[in-house]
């Protein structure tokens, strides 16, 4: 464990319904549930004290002792994720708290420490997350994709679903240019405990209603959000596609 670095939590929140593939962190069929993969992966994290799972239904809790977790529950009526993070949080100590989302089976621990060191570098920072290259024009105009634009420190600027910067000329030439103009946001934050807490009484900005991205919150009150770079893409499993895929690369080994 790196002294320097404040005392982190990671919470994975775990809600049981999903639209596009029911039950989804309770599929078995790779021989353990979905969920036990990103939880696997948050306790390699080489700086996070603890690994907690935040469910709202006893079949993901009784899941989650069945394969070792700390699991806890929290309002089956909390409005997304943040609100269950932050329900759990206020029981802790820890200074930082990670979420990290459930449906991310393959998401790397150096990722998680990567975000960690992050936030713990700069005390004026209220969050942290991270963004990749974007480099196939597909997923530059997916609304489901979202990008992000920061400035030369590194501090977030705007999140949007729509292809941020534009690319005035045409995205060809931006998507094949040395030097990444275009990033993906990815699903997983850093937060100050302090801050986790009061976010919750933010109220919604015209922004974030728009748009449906609760990240820009944090930007419409003035808080600052790191966005670290990393190669590689952590991919979400939200249909019957994807966890099919997912089932073929584990049978790959």
């Amino acid at each position: 464990m790196d002294h320097s670095i404040p005392e982190s939590v990671i919470i994975i929140p775990a809600r049981l319904a999903s639209t596009r593939l029911p039950n989804k962190l309770l599929l078995d069929e790779t021989g353990k549930p979905l969920i036990q993969y990103a939880w696997e992966s948050a306790c390699r994290s080489a700086l996070a004290r603890q690994v907690i799972i935040a469910c709202d239904h006893e079949k993901i809790y009784e899941a989650a002792k069945r394969f070792g977790a700390d699991v806890r529950y929290t309002d089956p009526n909390a409005a997304c994720g943040t609100d269950r993070i932050a329900e759990v949080a206020e029981k802790l100590e820890a200074e930082i708290i990670v979420n990290v989302q459930g449906d991310e089976p393959l998401l790397a621990p150096e990722s998680i420490d990567r975000l960690i060191r992050l936030l713990a570098s700069d005390p004026a920072a209220s969050m942290a997350t991270l963004a990749t290259p974007i480099r196939e024009e597909a997923i530059l105009m997916d609304p489901a994709c979202v990008k992000v634009v920061f400035d030369r420190h590194g501090r977030a600027l705007y999140f949007s679903r729509s292809p941020i910067p534009y690319p005035r000329a045409g995205a060809a030439a931006s998507l094949n240019a040395p030097e990444p103009v275009f990033f993906l946001h990815l699903g997983i934050y850093a937060y100050r405990r302090d801050f986790l807490l009061s976010f919750r009484s933010m109220p919604k900005s015209t922004i974030e209603k728009t748009e449906s991205l609760e990240q820009l919150r944090a930007l419409d009150n003035g808080c600052a959000i790191l966005v670290g770079v990393v190669q590689e893409r952590s991919v979400g499993i939200d249909t019957p596609e994807d966890y099919q895929r997912f089932k073929e690369y584990c049978r790959k080994g």
